[in-house]
C-alpha cells in the first residue's frame, strides 16, 4: 500500500460501511488513518490535530507520556488559558491555527486528546465541539451497543467488534532471540549543529584562478576538544596480591636551636708553595702545556671565546618553517548590532596609552548619490567613534558622537584624552574622553558589565565633541587624513618652524580632495581689544550645558579656522592636486644640546598664542612633506609661505617634485617606524617604497595585482615587514628578508573589502593586527612569532637593502645620463657633418653655376659680333 494514496483506497472499498479504524504505517513515520463508517473522511470537523512544542506542553501541563499517556490521554484545558496564549505569543502559539474555532466554543473548557498512535496525523488533536467532547468522556455502556446493532438487524454489512480473550503466554524461548535481534540504543544520539553568519546569507559568490601548487589542500585529522566519548564498557582483570605497606619515621625536633657552620679553605705554607713552584713535576707540567696556552691566548685576542653561541643557533629558528607557524590567528572580532548595521568602519586606532583599548569610526555605506538621496536619514542617525575593550567582546566601551561621518581621526600624542577627527562635511571636530578613563582603564572580565541580554539597552556613554570648525572656513571636500605636529615644535602663520614653549601637541594638519592643505591651532588667539558687544556677552549669565561637554575647546566651537591654507599647484600646468593622503618628515629636535628655551611663558595653558618675540625659529626643521592623490601622483612640496616681492603676498610655493605611478587614487602614504626617510605608498594594483631626497624613483615597486589594493601599514616590531590589505578581505604580508617579488603570506580574512589596517604591540608575547571591513566588522588577528621577533642583524640588512637599491638607481640615473648625453653629442656631430657636407655642395654647385654663366656670357658675345659682322669665320 506504500505507492497509493487514501483517496484510492476508499475508491476500492466502494460503499461498505465498517465500524472499525484501520491504521497503515509507511516509512516507521507516517500513519494514515481510514475510518470506514464516515465514507470518504479521515477525520470528523469536531477535530483538529495540533503539534504542540515542548514549551506548550509545560504551559499547559499536557507533557506527552508523563501528564497524559496512552491509558490515559484526555487533558482538559480552560478556554481563557488558550486565548491567552494567543494574545500573549501571537502567530508563535500552537493554538493559532484554531484560534476562530476556540473563541466559538461555548464552554469554559476544552478536551484535549493525547494521540499517540498519529491517528489523525499529529500527536495530539483538540474537540472542537461540546457533543464530541461528552461521547469521548463519557462512552455510551454495552447495553446501549447492543440496541444499536437490534435496530439495524436488517443491515447485513455490519460488523460487530469483540474484544479478544486473554489467554496465559506460554514461553518457548523466543524472547531471549527478539532480545539478542533487537537494537538498542548504548548512548545518546549524537546532535550537530550547522550555523552561518547572517552577513554570509545572499553574499555574492566570486571564483578565482589558483595555481597548480595551491590546488592541493591536506586536511589532518585533529582532536576535538569538545568531543568526548564515554567509556561504557571495559574489560580488566584483577589479581589478589598480598597487603602492602609503606612506613617511613623521622626524627621529631623538640625545640629550635642556633647552629652554624664556617668553612676554611686549604692551604700551602709558604714553604709548600716555594716547593712546589721549584719542583721538577711543576717545571715539566708548564713546558708541556706552554704550547696550547699559547694558541688559547692568540685566539682570545682573534675572536671572543665567551660569546653565547646557543643564542647565535637561535636565529635559524626565526625563519619560516612552515605554514602553521605564520598563520595570522583570529584572536577576536567586534561589531554591534544597532551601531555597525548597513555601516562601514573607515578608520581604526589604537589607544596610545591604555592596552587593549581600540577606536573605530564607522560610516555609512552610500555613495555620493546615495548621501544626497538619504540626506534626512542621515540627519536623524548620527555617527560615532566605538570604543572597544579586548575584555568585552559585546559591548562598546564609549560613544564619541560626529557632527557627520569621520573618515580619519588620531589622538594627541602628548595628551591621549584629546582627539581630533575629519568630517565627511569638511568640518574636524575635537573629543575630550578624561571624565571617562576609569571606564576605558577597566579591563575587568568578570562578567559584571558585560551584557548577554539582547534586548537590555547598551549603557555606554555617549560623549558629544568639544568643539566643530567652522564649515564655511574648513575643507570643501571630506576631510581624508588628519595628522598631529609633534609637541617638538609649532609652525607660525608664516609656515616657519618655532619652539613650543608649552611642550603640548598643540597644532593639527588636514587634507581633503579640495586642493589643499590646513593647518589648525587649538588654542584660542589673542585678543587685541574687546568690544562692545563682547563685554556684553561676557555680563550675560553663560547658557547650561544639557549634554555635559567639556569646556576644554568651547573657545574653538563654530569659530574655528585654519591659520595657514597650503595650496597644491600642478608642476607645469594649471590646475591643481587633490590630496587624499600626506606624511610629514619626522622631526624630533634635541633640547639637550641648549635648544630648549630658558624658561616657559605658560600661555599655551591659558589658550593663547605666544607672541612672536618670544619664539625662536628652528633651522633644522623641515618643512617637507609628502602628498598623495586623488589622480595617482604621488608629490613632494613645502608648506613654508612665499612672499610676493611686488605685493607683499604670502602664497604656495609649487612643489618640487611628482611620481606617477598609480592610475586610480592612492589610499596610503606611511612612514616606516624605522627608518624616518622611508615612505609605503598603496594604491590600485600595486604598491611603492620611496626614499626621501631621491629624485629618480622609487626604491622599490610591485608587480601588478589581480586584485585591487586597499590599504598598507609597517610593522611596529620587524623592519622587513609590512601589511597590504585587499579587496576582496584578504591581506598580504610581505616580508623582505624571504622574498621582495611576492607576499610571504596571503590569509583571507574576510568576505567583504579590507578598509583599514594597524598592529599594535601589547606586550613582547602578544602582537595583535586590527583589520576592519567594509561590512562594520573589526577582526583582531594574533601576529605569529616568526612575523613579529626580529632577527639580530635584521634593521642592518634592510638597510643595506634600501642602501643597495638607491645605489642601483643611481646608477641607472647616471647610465642613463651617459647615454642621453652620448646621443646628444652623436646627433651633433652628424648634424655638424651633415652641415658641411652641405656646405661643400652648396660651394661645388655655386662654381658650377658660375661656369656655367661665364659659358653662356661668352655664346652670347660670339653671337653678338657675327650679327654685328665685326667677328670674322676666321678669327
Amino acid at each position: 500500500m506504500e505507492g497509493r494514496g487514501y483517496s484510492d483506497i476508499t475508491r476500492g472499498l466502494g460503499e461498505r460501511r465498517v465500524n472499525q479504524i484501520s491504521v497503515v504505517r509507511l516509512h516507521d513515520s507516517l500513519s494514515y488513518c481510514y475510518d470506514m463508517n464516515v465514507l470518504n473522511l479521515c477525520r470528523p470537523d469536531y477535530i483538529f490535530p495540533l503539534v504542540l512544542t515542548s514549551i506548550t506542553q509545560e504551559l499547559f501541563g499536557c507533557r506527552a507520556d508523563e501528564d497524559v499517556t496512552g491509558e490515559n490521554p484526555y487533558k482538559l484545558i480552560k478556554k481563557e488559558d488558550i486565548v491567552q496564549d494567543m494574545k500573549t505569543r501571537a502567530a508563535v502559539s500552537d493554538f493559532s491555527p484554531v484560534k476562530q474555532r476556540v473563541l466559538e466554543y461555548p464552554e469554559d473548557e476544552l478536551l484535549l486528546v493525547f494521540d499517540r498512535d498519529f491517528t489523525f496525523g499529529q500527536s495530539f488533536y483538540l474537540v472542537l465541539t461540546v457533543e464530541a467532547k461528552e461521547n469521548i468522556l463519557k462512552p455510551p455502556v454495552q447495553g446501549d451497543e447492543e440496541e444499536l446493532i437490534d435496530d439495524d438487524d436488517d443491515e447485513e454489512d455490519v460488523i460487530v467488534p469483540k474484544t479478544p480473550e486473554h489467554h496465559p503466554w506460554i514461553s518457548l524461548g523466543s524472547e531471549q532471540e527478539i532480545e539478542e535481534e533487537t537494537v538498542t540504543h548504548t548512548r545518546p544520539r549524537l546532535m550537530y549543529k550547522f550555523s552561518r553568519p547572517r552577513r554570509d546569507f545572499c553574499s555574492p559568490v566570486r571564483f578565482s584562478d589558483r595555481s597548480a601548487q595551491d590546488g592541493f589542500v591536506e586536511c589532518l585529522s585533529y582532536q576535538d576538544k569538545r568531543f568526548n566519548i564515554t567509556e561504557l564498557e571495559r574489560h580488566t582483570a584483577a589479581q589478589t596480591v598480598h597487603h602492602t605497606t609503606d612506613s617511613s619515621t623521622q626524627t621529631l625536633w623538640r625545640y629550635p636551636k642556633n647552629t652554624w657552620t664556617q668553612y676554611e679553605p686549604r692551604e700551602f705554607s709558604p714553604e709548600e708553595k716555594k716547593h712546589q713552584l721549584q719542583s721538577e713535576n711543576m717545571k715539566n707540567f708548564i713546558t708541556s702545556v706552554l704550547i696550547r696556552i699559547d694558541v688559547a691566548l692568540q685566539q682570545n685576542c682573534i675572536m671572543n671565546v665567551f660569546s653565547d653561541d646557543w643564542t647565535a643557533l637561535s636565529e635559524d629558528d626565526s625563519a619560516p618553517t612552515g605554514k602553521t607557524k605564520s598563520q595570522l590567528k583570529e584572536y577576536q572580532s567586534f561589531t554591534d548590532l544597532n551601531l555597525s548595521k548597513e555601516k562601514t568602519i573607515s578608520h581604526i586606532q589604537w589607544h596610545p596609552s591604555i592596552s587593549g583599548v581600540i577606536a573605530v569610526a564607522m560610516t555609512e555605506r552610500f555613495t555620493l548619490e546615495e548621501r544626497i538621496d538619504n540626506s534626512t536619514k542621515l540627519l536623524l542617525n548620527p555617527s560615532y567613534i566605538l570604543f572597544w575593550n579586548l575584555s568585552d567582546p559585546i559591548n562598546p566601551q564609549l560613544q564619541l558622537e560626529c557632527p557627520d561621518d569621520v573618515l580619519s581621526f588620531q589622538f594627541c600624542p602628548s595628551d591621549p584624552n584629546i582627539i581630533a577627527g575629519g568630517c565627511f562635511n569638511g568640518q574636524i571636530a575635537l573629543w575630550d574622553v578624561s571624565a571617562h578613563v576609569d571606564k576605558l582603564q577597566d579591563t575587568r572580565s568578570d562578567g559584571k558589565n558585560i551584557s548577554h541580554a539582547p534586548n537590555k539597552k547598551n549603557d555606554a556613554p555617549v560623549v558629544r565633541y568639544c568643539a566643530v570648525s567652522a564649515i564655511e572656513n574648513g575643507h570643501k571636500s571630506p576631510i581624508t587624513d588628519v595628522q598631529w605636529l609633534p609637541e617638538t615644535f609649532e609652525v607660525s602663520r608664516y609656515g616657519i618652524p618655532v619652539e613650543n614653549s608649552s611642550h603640548m601637541c598643540v597644532q593639527i594638519v588636514t587634507c581633503a580632495p579640495d586642493s589643499c592643505v590646513l593647518f589648525w591651532d587649538v588654542r584660542a588667539p589673542r585678543v587685541v581689544s574687546q568690544s562692545l558687544t563682547d563685554m556684553k556677552k561676557k555680563s550675560e549669565k553663560p547658557l547650561e550645558n544639557p549634554h555635559g561637554v567639556p569646556d576644554t575647546f568651547k573657545h574653538l566651537n563654530l569659530t574655528w579656522k585654519p591659520f595657514i591654507r597650503v595650496s597644491l599647484f600642478k608642476i607645469g600646468s594649471s590646475g591643481e592636486y587633490s590630496p587624499l593622503k600626506f606624511s610629514l618628515t619626522d622631526n624630533t629636535v634635541d633640547y639637550s644640546t641648549g635648544e630648549r628655551p630658558a624658561h616657559s611663558t605658560g600661555e599655551g595653558e591659558e589658550g593663547s598664542v605666544p607672541s612672536a618675540k618670544q619664539q625662536n625659529p628652528l633651522e633644522h626643521i623641515s618643512t617637507k612633506l609628502y602628498v598623495g592623490t586623488e589622480d595617482g601622483e604621488l608629490v613632494y612640496t613645502d608648506w613654508k609661505m612665499e612672499k610676493d616681492k611686488e605685493s607683499g603676498r604670502l602664497f604656495s610655493p609649487r612643489p618640487t617634485r611628482r611620481f606617477i605611478l598609480y592610475d586610480t587614487l592612492i589610499n596610503t602614504v606611511s612612514r616606516s617606524p624605522f627608518f624616518k626617510d622611508i615612505i609605503l605608498t598603496v594604491g590600485s594594483w600595486r604598491f611603492a617604497v620611496f626614499k626621501e631626497g631621491l629624485t629618480n624613483g622609487s626604491i622599490l615597486q610591485s608587480r601588478c595585482s589581480q586584485i585591487m589594493y586597499t590599504v598598507g601599514h609597517w610593522s611596529p616590531s620587524r623592519p622587513a615587514v609590512f601589511f597590504i590589505g585587499k579587496e576582496d578581505g584578504s591581506v598580504e604580508v610581505w616580508d623582505l628578508l624571504e622574498k621582495s617579488h611576492e607576499p610571504s603570506l596571503t590569509q583571507n580574512i574576510s568576505t567583504a573589502s579590507i578598509t583599514s589596517v594597524k598592529a599594535k604591540s601589547i606586550s613582547l608575547k602578544q602582537h595583535l593586527l586590527a583589520v576592519s571591513d567594509r561590512l562594520g566588522t573589526l577582526h583582531i588577528l594574533q601576529i605569529p612569532w616568526t612575523l613579529r621577533r626580529p632577527s639580530a642583524n635584521e634593521m642592518q640588512i634592510v638597510k643595506k637593502y634600501f642602501e643597495r637599491e638607491e645605489e642601483r638607481l643611481n646608477y641607472f640615473e647616471k647610465r642613463q645620463t651617459r647615454h642621453d648625453n652620448a646621443k646628444k653629442e652623436t646627433d651633433t656631430e652628424e648634424q655638424r657633418k651633415k652641415a658641411s657636407v652641405s656646405h661643400q655642395k652648396h660651394e661645388e654647385e655655386a662654381n658650377a653655376e658660375a661656369q656655367r654663366e661665364y659659358e653662356e656670357y661668352l655664346n652670347l658675345e660670339k653671337m653678338i659680333l657675327k650679327d654685328t659682322y665685326l667677328l670674322t669665320a676666321d678669327l
